[in-house]
């Protein structure tokens, strides 16, 4: 467009429409680093102070504060990801969309650990405590309701109990939501815990 092409008296409609066809143009796009590229670059110019500022330090020094730093961070992930870990599993509900009784989820677990599938037989067994507690009334049939919910709740109402239903809760936790193998020995500590809930 020639100069004698533009109007002298742009409406205010005409005179946005040639502010963002002007602005729009790469030339005035910014070379400005992004929030990213900037907190990259912070760290790599302290990284940079520090390792300038050990060309005065013996070598063995400038490993050793290194390690820290590097052993400092790996603690501080740990705590983060143990934390979260944690959050995790407590957040873990007991039964899953089917509705059985206590009976029917203690035959599932036998056939389980007949199979040799301790991981769904120390499940089952599980939930065939937390199903009998709820059939003898001793907790509330509720939807939803977590590992440890069930530990602190039984264990209030059973007091005698309390130890070996929370021994229970764990050993549910660590093998669903921690990784931990399930073994025959675990599942029958579930088998026992079941036992004192029925008796």
């Amino acid at each position: 467009m020639a100069v004698s092409d533009v109007p002298v008296d742009l409406g205010r409609d005409e005179a946005r429409e040639a502010a963002v066809r002007e602005l729009s143009d790469p030339a005035y796009v910014s070379d400005d680093p992004n929030p990213l590229e900037r907190a990259i670059d912070w760290v790599l110019e302290r990284l940079g102070e520090l390792f300038a500022g050990a060309g005065g330090m013996s070598g063995l020094t400038a490993v050793v504060i290194v390690m820290a730093v590097v052993v400092l961070i790996v603690i501080v992930i740990r705590l983060r990801v143990g934390r979260t870990g944690r959050a995790l599993r407590s957040s873990g509900t007991v039964f899953g969309s089917a509705v059985m009784t206590a009976a029917e989820h203690r035959a599932a677990a036998e056939k389980a650990a007949a199979a040799g599938d301790f991981a769904e037989a120390v499940r089952e067994r599980f939930r065939a405590v937390v199903r009998e507690l709820e059939q003898r009334g001793v907790l509330d049939a509720r939807a939803g309701r977590t590992v440890d919910e069930v530990a602190f709740e039984a264990g209030q109402a059973l007091p005698v109990l309390a130890g070996d239903l929370r021994g229970a809760a764990v050993q549910f936790d660590d093998v669903w939501y921690g990784g931990r193998p399930a073994t025959a020995e675990g599942y029958q500590a579930l088998v026992s815990v079941d036992g004192k809930v029925r008796g």
